[in-house]
């Protein structure tokens, strides 16, 4: 827009709507997925159900409801709820041991060492990385376990808190297809235990 004085041309602020008008529930026992083209909004309205969406610049409108009762700050369910981002932020040169381990001792404060590694161990079994348990993560520069690993140790890293409802952001990004369906077989099964569980899936191709 142009000034009519300076006829200079000056940015007008406009609201721009992201999710308009979306209604849905979240069932237990149940898997949902969020799917749709980038940029349409799977990350915000994650991000806004999981409690983590923090800006000055958002206007948020509308009803929450947990547990069929209407809620605001979703902060008092924040032991319950896990967040697998969509970029694993794991360590190179950890283990996925050793990122349980690390991550028992800074959250599981009320358990003793040894009830600490029982829980670590048991996770490992079942989550399937008992042969890459003692294996490091890796990135780029460090040779270390698979994507379907990699991704199974930062689901693994949210279930030791044992949340009821687990959120995840694509986490089939970057793996093959194989790999990809073994990873949404595993979330299911976690759906199947009593857990929530939601994702959002980048919309496939034709």
């Amino acid at each position: 827009m142009k000034d009519p004085v300076t006829r200079k041309t000056k940015k007008v602020k406009v609201d721009k709507g992201i999710l308009n008008k979306c209604t849905g529930v979240f069932s237990p026992n149940t898997f949902t997925a969020i799917v749709g083209p980038s940029g349409c909004g799977k990350t915000t309205m994650l991000n806004l159900l999981s409690g983590r969406l923090l800006s000055k610049n958002l206007t948020l409108t509308g009803e929450l409801y947990a547990n069929q009762k209407p809620t605001n700050d979703l902060n008092e369910f924040g032991e319950k709820i896990g967040y697998v981002m969509q970029n694993d932020v794991l360590l190179a040169t950890f283990t996925p041991r050793e990122c349980f381990m690390f991550i028992a001792n800074m959250r599981l404060i009320n358990l003793n060492k040894q009830e600490k590694h029982a829980k670590v161990e048991e996770l490992i079994a079942i989550l399937g990385l008992s042969k890459c348990a003692d294996t490091y993560v890796g990135n780029e520069l460090i040779r270390g376990v698979s994507g379907g690993e990699k991704k199974r140790t930062s689901i693994g890293v949210e279930l030791l808190i044992n949340p009821s409802i687990l959120f995840l952001d694509e986490p089939t990004t970057g793996l093959d297809s194989t790999t990809a369906l073994h990873v949404i077989q595993f979330l299911n099964k976690l759906a199947k235990q009593g857990r929530t569980v939601v994702s959002t899936i980048h919309q496939p191709s034709s």
